[in-house]
């Protein structure tokens, strides 16, 4: 099974969430604003650079990459309320990922943020797809990060929203209930400092929150919407092994083929995270697409 297949998996087993740690704290020197859904930190100046993590991950997945770009870039940090040690949200949870992404950009409005690059992972890159679609303003240039327009490819290409929606609304009835014990699958990292990060995040995200979020990702299908996205886009995806590669570069190939002049960048030796398995492959593929 694929990257993002585990990564709902990985939800579904983090059901015994322990919400009572500290939020992560926000960078240095960033100015942070608490919304109804999401928490926005900006820092640093020159051009926008917005972050977005995935499903039940802090923006501190983003450190590593931080540090490098930090100094020719103003770095805004989207965190969603409920994920990685950051209290519930107040809106209602109802239309989550649509309602998340117009917060996003409406703050982009209101601080005079036009055409930033977008950068997410996962979840976070679906985001940013229904972003480019819906606000074009909100989004100059589109890197996704080992994210698929529609999840449900992976269960095959006949595969449909009300199909997905069953097995993921058992993931979340797990989540909520609290009925298996709190662990990373296999796939998600492929070095034990990554997964002990993603773990971290997990045991301390809102389960309510974590299980909307994932039958929203789960069961949204942004495939139609594809070809009316006039940013240029960019998609990192994850080859865990040589074995791995045709397979992803079929799936990845056919899911992004309405989008005209979007270009594929296979990641080796790479799980779902590959800010954390290829640190410095990933930083060198967000410099060339920020250039």
């Amino acid at each position: 099974m694929l990257r993002i297949c585990a990564l709902i998996l990985c939800a579904l087993a983090a059901s015994t969430l322990d919400c009572s740690a500290p939020a992560q704290a926000a960078p240095p020197h960033a100015s942070v604003q608490r919304l109804s859904r999401i928490t926005v930190s900006s820092v640093g100046t020159g051009s926008p650079v917005v972050l977005i993590p995935g499903l039940a991950s802090g923006a501190a997945v983003y450190d590593d990459l931080a540090g490098k770009i930090g100094r020719n870039h103003r770095l805004i940090f989207v965190q969603v309320n409920g994920f990685a040690g950051l209290p519930a949200g107040s809106a209602p949870l109802d239309g989550f990922l649509p309602g998340v992404v117009d917060e996003l950009a409406g703050w982009l409005a209101a601080n005079h943020v036009e055409k930033p690059a977008v950068v997410g992972h996962s979840m976070g890159g679906l985001m940013a797809l229904m972003l480019a679609k819906k606000h074009p303003e909100a989004a100059g240039k589109v890197m996704i990060v080992d994210a698929l327009p529609f999840y449900g490819m992976l269960f095959g290409p006949t595969a449909t929203p009300d199909m997905v929606r069953p097995l993921v609304e058992q993931m979340r009835a797990g989540l909520v209930n609290g009925t298996s014990p709190p662990q990373v699958p296999p796939h998600m990292s492929n070095n034990d400092a990554g997964k002990a990060k993603i773990l971290g995040w997990l045991k301390t995200s809102d389960p309510k929150t974590v299980g909307e979020a994932l039958v929203e990702d789960a069961t949204t299908d942004v495939r139609p919407d594809l070809p009316a996205i006039k940013q240029p886009v960019t998609v990192l995806y994850a080859v865990a092994s040589p074995a791995n590669k045709a397979m992803a570069d079929a799936l990845y190939g056919e899911a992004y083929k309405p989008l005209a002049g979007v270009k594929l960048v296979p990641v080796e030796n790479s799980e779902h995270f590959i800010m954390l398995d290829q640190p410095a492959r990933f930083e060198q593929e967000v410099e060339a697409f920020l250039r």
